[in-house]
């Protein structure tokens, strides 16, 4: 441990280690992302077949394998679980935290590395997606490691091959976690920043043959295997997931060109709202920045990943989570300068209560937030958001908020007078506080999106009501983790959704017993038949069922998902 201080442990290993491990098994599966990809995984195990993906038991053929493959991976390590499910992310989640370490350091030094890293692993952002089994995060990683590896090619010694090679690698990884996406970012981002810095020629150098064999090496061999089992392949995976997705509306996922500002701006909290002290009395003559090459490399890597999903007609939250790599080391140094400025001031003395607003302002958003769910029965705005509030019973009690308040409490003015005092320790203080209250709040979070959000209370109930050997329904829902917690497979109906392609590659037979496209044969079949047992969301559909079908009694609800049986 030679070299390692407190902070540097602090900042590198304790704070992820608690933000990102430790809490991976606070909250069970989530629909329908983390349950879908947990259930994928899950059959790779079970069916032994790791070429062709599977998901409720039918080919799904949207994304790569390489996250089902670790997931997979860990589940026979560790067992299937909410934590060997998502510790891939997680891990990932860290990788990226020692690479924009290593990023900042390689700009300016240690502690504007070290900044740097503090900053990215308490982005609101990133320690939302860090826990989260979706692919994003490790996208995330592969994309910036393969980026940073082109910089680092051509910014210092071209003889050092190795970083052009893991240009490559790293682009492999990326193509099998989330496909050409993957390919795409790194080389476009050198390649732009390149043509920027006056560097046209030094393009043609980013070819290597070596190169491209390992990156062959590492992608071709599942492509080859994957479209031997599914002729298909090939026009869904290229042609529907990535032409169509990102150009056409196929998903109806199109949004306002500024989609992602705001998703900048709440991301990049608690920094976000310290960034108007960091700038106090801050002038570039007085204060080093990046260099030319530097700036305009980061600035590259934010702004085509911007404008690119900007324009995109798919648009979801976590597509950009790549930008905050670059933004964390600004951020970073734009910190690490105030501090030091803060050690030179008499008392440690700083501008007026204005630059505090923003701090204050955002810890009364979180308080304010906090508190919603603990009025939750005095709204009753409606179905929005997928929830049924007017059935909700998503109040926590207030002990669970009790410490996240107290920590915004105290962010707006303790590291201030850690600093007054001592003259040093204002971003070591933000980092921790902000750590802890992010720590804190994943408990009372967990408890109102595992009403909601997670197949797991349905699982239970099933284990406790469903008669050993009973077939399962689910109406007009396609819960995955009934799949991933309970290992059977439950009859679908009218809830094909994106199990439609492999839905077609069934037997008719097969078609018919697991997907009832018409509510009609399902009716029918309770109307003429003893006790059917049946899952659903929301009440609206339970009443449906109760006009449509002879006798129905509901045997478990939270107010979001119903468990019935039903028959004549």
């Amino acid at each position: 441990m030679k070299n390692w201080t407190w902070t540097k442990i602090v900042l590198l290993i304790i704070i992820p280690l608690f933000l990102y491990i430790a809490l991976l098994p606070v909250m069970p599966v989530a629909e329908p992302d983390e349950a879908r990809y947990s259930d994928i995984a899950s059959l790779m195990n079970s069916t032994g077949d790791y070429i062709t993906p599977q998901l409720n038991h039918v080919v799904y053929l949207e994304k790569p394998p390489l996250c089902y493959w670790a997931t997979a991976l860990l589940f026979k390590i560790f067992g299937g679980n909410e934590f060997s499910s998502r510790l891939f992310a997680a891990l990932c989640a860290w990788g990226c935290i020692f690479l924009v370490y290593r990023m900042g350091t390689y700009f300016h030094d240690q502690k504007t590395g070290l900044y740097s890293a503090g900053v990215l692993s308490t982005f609101l952002y990133i320690s939302v997606l860090g826990k989260i089994n979706i692919l994003d995060m490790p996208l995330t990683f592969f994309v910036s490691l393969a980026t940073w590896a082109g910089y680092r090619y051509f910014a210092g010694n071209r003889e050092r091959k190795g970083w052009i090679y893991l240009l490559y690698i790293g682009s492999a990884l990326g193509f099998l976690t989330k496909g050409l996406i993957g390919i795409v970012f790194p080389f476009a981002i050198v390649v732009l920043w390149l043509s920027i810095s006056g560097r046209w020629r030094d393009v043609t150098k980013l070819f290597s043959p070596v190169g491209v064999i390992l990156f062959l090496l590492i992608s071709s061999p599942w492509i080859i295997l994957v479209q031997k089992a599914n002729k298909d392949f090939l026009q869904v995976f290229f042609i529907q997931e990535h032409f169509l997705r990102y150009t056409t509306k196929l998903h109806s996922r199109s949004k306002m060109i500024l989609f992602y500002v705001p998703v900048l701006l709440l991301g990049t909290l608690p920094w976000s709202a310290f960034l108007l002290k960091a700038l106090e009395g801050m002038a570039p003559r007085d204060v080093p920045f990046f260099k030319t090459p530097e700036k305009r490399f980061l600035l590259v890597w934010i702004f085509l990943i911007f404008i690119f999903f900007s324009i995109s007609s798919s648009k979801l939250v976590f597509y950009i989570a790549p930008i905050f790599l670059p933004i964390a080391v600004v951020f970073g140094h734009l910190f690490r300068s105030y501090e030091d400025r803060l050690g030179t001031l008499e008392g440690g003395k700083t501008g007026g209560v204005l630059y505090d607003l923003p701090v204050i302002f955002q810890s009364l958003l979180f308080i304010a937030v906090l508190l919603v769910p603990c009025l939750i029965k005095y709204l009753r705005p409606g179905i929005q958001f997928g929830i049924d509030w007017t059935n909700a019973r998503f109040e926590y009690g207030w002990w669970l908020i009790a410490l996240p308040i107290l920590l915004q409490v105290t962010i707006p003015f303790l590291p201030g007078l850690i600093q007054k005092r001592w003259r040093k320790g204002w971003f070591l203080i933000v980092c921790i506080l902000s750590a802890m209250f992010f720590v804190s709040i994943h408990f009372p979070v967990a408890k109102i999106l595992t009403s909601y959000k997670s197949a797991y209370p349905v699982s239970k109930a099933i284990d406790a009501w469903l008669p050993p050997g009973q077939e399962l329904f689910q109406f007009r829902t396609s819960l995955y983790g009934i799949d991933f917690y309970n290992k059977i497979r439950t009859p679908l109906v009218d809830a094909c959704g994106e199990l439609e392609f492999g839905y077609l590659q069934l037997s008719p037979a097969e078609r018919s017993r697991y997907f009832y496209l018409s509510p009609e044969r399902f009716y029918q079949r309770c109307n003429q038949s003893g006790d059917n047992y049946c899952v659903t969301r929301f009440k609206k559909n339970v009443e449906e069922l109760t006009r449509r079908v002879s006798r129905l009694e509901v045997l478990w609800d939270n107010g979001q998902f119903y468990l019935v049986r039903l028959g004549n």
